[in-house]
């Protein structure tokens, strides 16, 4: 008798959820891992970001063999290429280094209420940066003050390019609580 590949992949997944099987999960790792990396190093032409986006896909599909309900495994690690590429590009591309938004708000000095915007932003920046572990300050203005990317930061600090991710989402997450509206403002006069 004749399995599809996709239907030996459902009963592999199945023995993965119902078993904890980490043979039937090696199977499937093996059977695919080469294929997501080349998909995910085709869009970022990046060799490490294309490994760490295809075993970050492969370790969620192991933590949530429980919950996941996959029809086609190939569509499925397919389509989690192409959304942690997308995440990954905002993540890299959407922050604005420090010294360049601070620039602009030099230039927004002329309007009325812009200089006393500034220097709010400025004092709740400063407490915030301050506010932060000493190794989340070093790995933030390493990244946005001396404009470095994740993998020179961690290069220069001989820790993972993970760990800085990490590290700066945790940072970000916490500036864009402590600055609220005033963030917002000061993006907003930024495009």
């Amino acid at each position: 008798m004749f399995i599809s590949h996709k239907e030996e992949d459902k009963l592999l997944l199945l023995q993965m959820q119902e078993d904890d099987d980490n043979l039937a999960f090696d199977t499937l790792y093996d059977k695919y891992w080469e294929q997501i990396y080349n998909a995910a190093y085709k869009r970022l032409k990046d060799a490490d970001y294309a490994k760490d986006i295809t075993q970050d896909i492969f370790l969620q599909l192991w933590l949530r063999r429980k919950e996941l309900s996959i029809d086609n495994l190939v569509s499925y690690l397919h389509t989690s290429v192409r959304n942690n590429v997308f995440k990954w590009i905002e993540k890299e591309q959407k922050y604005t280094p420090i010294p360049e938004v601070l620039a602009q708000l030099g230039i927004a000095k002329d309007q009325a209420d812009a200089e006393i915007l500034r220097k709010e932003f400025l004092i709740k920046y400063e407490r915030l940066i301050n506010s932060l572990t000493p190794s989340q300050q070093e790995i933030f203005r390493m990244r946005y003050h001396e404009d470095l990317t994740t993998q020179q930061i961690a290069d220069k600090l001989q820790i993972s390019r993970k760990t800085v991710q990490n590290q700066l989402g945790k940072s970000m997450a916490q500036l864009r609580e402590s600055l609220g509206p005033l963030y917002l403002v000061f993006l907003l006069q930024n495009f």
